[in-house]
């Protein structure tokens, strides 16, 4: 009896192993976020989960948090705000994509507090990329802080297929656990 319960003990564990890793290797992973590249929507240490799925099946949305594989082997966390065939610039602290300007409500915190401005610098996507548009498969990423961020401006666009999912839900620190857009 003893025997044939440690097997079904055995047996559970190896089943809840595999599905842990299963689940976090193709649905959902952690991640660490590491710098002030998003403050204030994102505070360092800040610990989310990554939905890896949804891009599965669907392609990032305008103003999507997302995980991608950036260079020297790190993965970065950004703000898309170009998608394919947009053209993006910034002039005098505006957004503007394909001519119109675009509000960003969630940078009035930071540009209220920033100690210099303008808080994005003005810029044209040929200027620094040399693409005219977000070429197709890409994606265009800025992170909050635009002051302290390496973004597409320094790293260029960033493929579809270099990008891990969408991240939205803080779940540590316990007292800050949220939903973020």
């Amino acid at each position: 009896m003893a025997k044939s319960e440690s097997w079904e003990w055995l047996k559970a564990i190896v089943v809840a192993l595999l599905l842990a890793v299963v689940i976090r290797f193709f649905f959902f992973a952690p991640i660490v976020v590491d710098g002030q590249s998003m403050m204030p929507t994102l505070e360092h240490n800040d610990r989310m989960i990554v939905n890896k799925i949804g891009y599965n099946i669907g392609e990032p949305d305008r103003f999507d948090i997302i995980v991608f594989h950036a260079p020297q082997n790190k993965d970065y966390i950004k703000r898309v705000i170009g998608l394919p065939g947009d053209t993006i610039y910034y002039e005098n602290d505006v957004l503007y994509i394909n001519g119109e300007a675009v509000e960003e409500p969630y940078l009035n915190e930071y540009k209220e507090s920033a100690s210099k401005l303008p808080f994005t610098q003005d810029f044209h996507i040929k200027d620094i990329t040399g693409y005219e548009t977000v070429p197709e498969g890409h994606v265009f990423v800025l992170g909050d802080n635009r002051q302290h961020s390496k973004d597409s401006r320094h790293i260029g666009m960033v493929p579809y297929d270099e990008v891990v999912g969408k991240a939205n839900f803080v779940f540590w620190p316990f007292s800050d656990v949220r939903l973020v857009d």
